[in-house]
């Protein structure tokens, strides 16, 4: 395709709302990181400036990318799924621990986390798969090949420990709904999930009795209204109660087993525990910060929390209370709204894809963009957990922001040749 030819078919709506983001993200980073020593916008010791300098290589890679031809993504994403595995397993040997979690390299004086890469990997791994034209999701052997691309990361990502990022790739199961996965798969994952959310906040005594009493009613009602069908299965029923009764008991016994920070943070969420100078001090002051300032927000560069550093690492996965406190509840609702229609306009242009490559790979990075927006913003503000999930394009650092860059600008990619499609 012509280069002329080929700007002209980019989605420009999608690339104005990524720069809007980056820039919104930089200028809130900017505010939470600047202090009295730091002032000078370019000065590239600080964590804004450094932020600065990685939009650059960010947008420097965007404009490379939207010129590779399209079949490149398709033809090496098996290579770059298993360069992904490879270099999570690499961390196990050469990774830096930070906060508990060797999650990094040390490359110089900066970091690299090959978990946020892994995430383009994958969606180019599921969209491979899936891509073609002859591949059935509703058949069983088919969902196990798609739940092996996810598993495989997922507990490489668990082992560093990093739970809260190995949760992203749940998000996929909106992809392969949209492809054809069963319903009753989604409906017994919010049931597994309910259940165990239950587990942790009332206890296992507590799950297992109603599990038990449950049965008891289940069995009662099939001899009491002869339910002749029922009778004939009554062996897999008694078997399915028996499994779920281990599935609760696996579920405790994960959670005790979990490093404490992780088991504070879900108790914290759940009000199972309020301690607001220590376990949930960072939570709290992001509340607090969030809250004042109301409707309008206090100003740029004069949020007092934000100032006063009273949010720890608020440049990282606590952006937003500084989106919060210096612009209200309008710029908080703003910045929502921008998501919102960026997402909605990728799952748009994901449904007038002409290849089935392109338009999973669009639903795989919807879904990834929805899952961090989400729990980024309900952990924020204290409905879900603490997991360390950043904001896309806000959130302080170099590989979160280049991967989500990357991430985006391949799905551009393809729309722009969508007239070209193998």
């Amino acid at each position: 395709m012509r280069k002329d030819k080929l700007i002209n078919n980019i989605s420009w709506n999608l690339v104005f709302l990524y720069l809007i983001l980056v820039f919104i993200g930089w200028i809130n980073i900017y505010s939470a990181s600047k202090t009295d020593v730091h002032f000078e916008i370019l000065d590239f010791s600080s964590k804004y400036g450094k932020q600065l300098i990685w939009a650059v290589i960010s947008i420097a890679a965007a404009v490379v990318i939207v010129f590779v031809d399209t079949r490149f993504f398709q033809n090496f994403s098996s290579i770059f799924y298993l360069i992904s595995l490879l270099s999570l397993i690499g961390l196990f040997v050469f990774g830096k621990t930070i906060n508990g979690a060797t999650s990094w390299y040390s490359i110089g004086s900066s970091t690299l986390q090959p978990t946020e890469f892994t995430k383009i990997a994958v969606a180019l791994g599921v969209a491979k798969l899936l891509g073609d034209k002859q591949f059935d999701l509703k058949l069983f052997n088919n969902q196990i090949k798609a739940f092996i691309i996810l598993i495989i990361p997922s507990i490489l990502i668990i082992l560093q420990p990093d739970p809260g990022s190995a949760l992203v790739y749940l998000s996929f199961f909106f992809v392969f709904y949209r492809e054809g996965l069963p319903k009753h798969y989604i409906i017994i994952s919010l049931t597994l999930l309910i259940t165990a959310l239950s587990v942790i906040k009332f206890g296992l005594i507590t799950i297992e009795i109603i599990n038990f009493i449950l049965f008891i009613a289940f069995i009662y009602y099939i001899y009491k209204y002869k339910n002749h069908f029922l009778r004939k299965n009554i062996i897999n029923y008694i078997g399915g109660f028996l499994g779920f009764a281990i599935f609760i008991f696996s579920i405790h016994f994960t959670f005790t087993k979990l490093p404490q920070r992780h088991i504070d943070r879900i108790s914290i969420a759940l009000n199972m525990i309020k301690d607001t100078k220590g376990k949930g001090y960072n939570l709290e002051q992001s509340k607090i910060a969030i809250g004042s300032g109301s409707v309008f927000g206090k100003g740029f560069l004069k949020g007092t929390q934000t100032k006063g550093d009273f949010v720890p690492e608020q440049h990282t996965d606590f952006i937003f209370s500084t989106v919060g406190e210096e612009w209200g509840f309008v710029g908080s609702s703003f910045v929502i709204l921008l998501f919102v229609i960026f997402i909605l306009q990728i799952i748009h242009i994901a449904e007038k894809q002409k290849s089935k490559f392109s338009r999973v790979y669009g639903y795989s990075i919807a879904s990834i963009f929805f899952f961090h927006f989400t729990i980024n913003i309900g952990m924020v503000i204290g409905i879900l957990p603490t997991i360390g999930i950043p904001l896309p394009f806000f959130s302080y650092g170099g590989s979160s922001l280049l991967a989500f860059t990357i991430l985006l600008f391949i799905f551009i990619d393809l729309d722009a040749n969508r007239g070209n499609e193998w």
